[in-house]
């Protein structure tokens, strides 16, 4: 196969002709996603711990509103809103992650998004490495819930 020599060969892959945001970045993409599904498990088992009513299988269809729902109606009546408080704000930082579209800022590819009011703006290094550091602010708020 012919190697691209230009200054943008990080862009693209042998799996896809398409451009790619840097190597760099789609492995903070991925820790941030990864940190997202382990702490939405976690809230799961935490739900499950307090209900047993609660069903493993209805849980992990749950999108993100209806589990906040769970959390407020079962983890928040047994301690406080902080858990509930902390994934709403997660869940919508998430959601700007994977409604997002691809473009070009500073000469690379990245990811950007819009909020509610339809103000725009790019998911930086910066945004995402925040998303990761509240979901594992996240994670210790739900290991002392859980109290092991």
């Amino acid at each position: 196969p012919m190697q691209c020599c230009h200054k943008d060969a990080d862009m693209y892959e042998s799996y896809t002709r398409q451009s790619l945001p840097s190597k760099e970045y789609r492995e903070i993409l991925g820790t941030a996603i990864c940190v997202f599904n382990s702490n939405n498990a976690f809230i799961i088992e935490n739900i499950l711990m307090c209900d047993n009513n609660e069903s493993w299988y209805k849980l992990m269809d749950k999108t993100c509103m209806p589990l906040q729902e769970k959390i407020r109606n079962i983890i928040s009546k047994d301690s406080n809103n902080k858990i509930y408080d902390q994934f709403k704000k997660i869940c919508e930082m998430r959601n700007r992650i994977v409604h997002s579209f691809q473009c070009t800022y500073k000469n690379e590819q990245i990811l950007a998004t819009k909020d509610k009011q339809n103000k725009q703006f790019y998911i930086t290094k910066e945004y995402l490495l925040d998303f990761i550091k509240k979901n594992e602010q996240l994670s210790d708020m739900l290991h002392d819930f859980r109290g092991f």
